[in-house]
């Protein structure tokens, strides 16, 4: 068992004392911190020491931070918990009861509200007062007639906007979700006493038990074959969010039998291809993505899509897309490398599928349009373009796999090019 030796802290200082309130909100945000970190943090800034705020966030970082998706919430609590109070004004505005015009137009930055709701846990936060003088009382009427429920608000709420509880909600939510898709009509055939074409072979083989006198008619219709699924997840830091909800949804639908896909191939990328099918199998979501994560060391980074699609046609595209295969691909479009090789491996995978549907949470901007150089090589080789920034665009998801025709926003937005 591990041992610690005294500490050589001031006793007046209070340093140890606020270290140890911000793992306690860090652990209250979500990040699985105990005893042994908080006097790990202590001794390592004892030992570093720190001349800048850059030393000091640092050496907090190595000590409280093992896991990629960890590293937004651990930023946003730092900033709350060591910076500016007109910071933590923002972040009180986002909890109290208020009416619109009341609070900061601002919305939250992704895991702001997360890292609120952990250094405010348990403070009063009485409602705001009236906006008139003492003695004047101002009286509202809301109608809530035709609000929406918890679960339909959640659904249609972005994931980066989520606190800790609904992030918890969203993924129960989607861990029920289906991705059902009709069979294929294959060019082979089996028998079947209803089928529409007469089997001429099958006929007279069975007559010749008969002498060679036909007695019933045999009779075939086509075989019907699940297809598989692919999908190739953007990790980078500008997806982390969504990627891990995306992959809960992804797990879901792997683990869900009988809703008709013969596999499901996953992919993650960022400035390399992983692939990640193997850890999908496992039936805990949290293990299943916590391993996927641990192979994936491009977590949180850069950004190439262009190579990493070549990387997926030279090797994987032959193995896994043989089948009429449908291809998701889930990523903002933001690509660092050459638009040209984008186009071309982009056009590459779209004739080698069946269906290839983008998702890109930037389609839940009212303002959207297609700016980026990566956004315009990709657009022209997808079949589908929509949006995958909440529970009810993945929801959507499925009407865009049955129906053909569903283009989504893809119409709309070559019209912009």
């Amino acid at each position: 068992m591990t041992t610690y030796s005294a500490l050589e802290i001031p006793q007046d200082g209070k340093l140890a004392h606020n270290i140890a309130h911000f793992a306690r909100a860090l652990r209250k945000a979500g990040l699985p911190i105990g005893p042994g970190r908080v006097i790990d943090a202590i001794r390592a800034v004892e030992a570093a020491g720190f001349s800048e705020r850059a030393d000091f966030y640092w050496t907090l970082h190595a000590c409280f931070v093992n896991r990629p998706e960890h590293r937004v919430t651990f930023e946003q609590v730092f900033r709350l918990f060591w910076r500016d109070p007109r910071y933590l004004e923002h972040m009180m505005s986002l909890l109290l009861p208020s009416l619109q015009g009341m609070q900061d137009d601002r919305p939250a930055a992704p895991a702001e509200k997360r890292a609120a709701e952990a250094l405010l846990d348990g403070v009063d936060r009485p409602a705001p007062p009236p906006s008139g003088g003492p003695d004047e009382q101002t009286e509202v009427e809301i109608d809530a007639s035709a609000t929406m429920s918890h679960e339909e608000r959640l659904k249609s709420l972005d994931f980066e906007q989520m606190s800790v509880a609904e992030l918890a909600e969203a993924k129960r939510m989607l861990s029920r979700l289906s991705l059902p898709v009709k069979p294929l009509i294959t060019r082979r055939n089996r028998a079947s006493a209803q089928g529409a074409v007469i089997d001429l072979r099958r006929t007279l083989r069975d007559s010749l038990r008969q002498g060679g006198e036909i007695t019933h008619l045999a009779r075939r219709t086509p075989r019907l074959r699940w297809p598989n699924l692919v999908v190739l997840c953007d990790i980078s830091g500008s997806m982390s969010q969504y990627s891990r909800l995306v992959l809960h949804f992804v797990h879901a639908v792997a683990n869900r039998k009988g809703l008709g896909w013969a596999k499901v191939h996953a992919f993650t990328f960022g400035t390399r291809l992983t692939n990640i099918t193997r850890h999908l199998s496992q039936r805990d979501v949290d293990a299943s993505l916590r391993a996927a994560g641990a192979e994936a060391q491009d977590w949180s980074g850069g950004t190439r899509i262009g190579a990493c699609l070549h990387d997926f046609n030279r090797d994987w595209l032959r193995r896994v897309l043989g089948q009429g295969a449908v291809v998701l691909l889930i990523t903002d479009g933001l690509d660092r490398d050459d638009a040209g090789l984008l186009a071309k491996e982009a056009e590459r995978l779209h004739l080698s599928c069946r269906r290839l549907i983008w998702l890109n949470p930037l389609l839940r901007w009212d303002g959207f349009a297609p700016k980026a150089a990566g956004i315009k090589a990709l657009l022209p080789h997808v079949d589908a373009f929509r949006a995958s920034h909440s529970i009810a665009s993945l929801e959507a998801l499925g009407r865009a796999i049955s129906d053909p025709s569903d283009a989504g926003e893809k119409a709309r937005l070559m019209r912009l090019l």
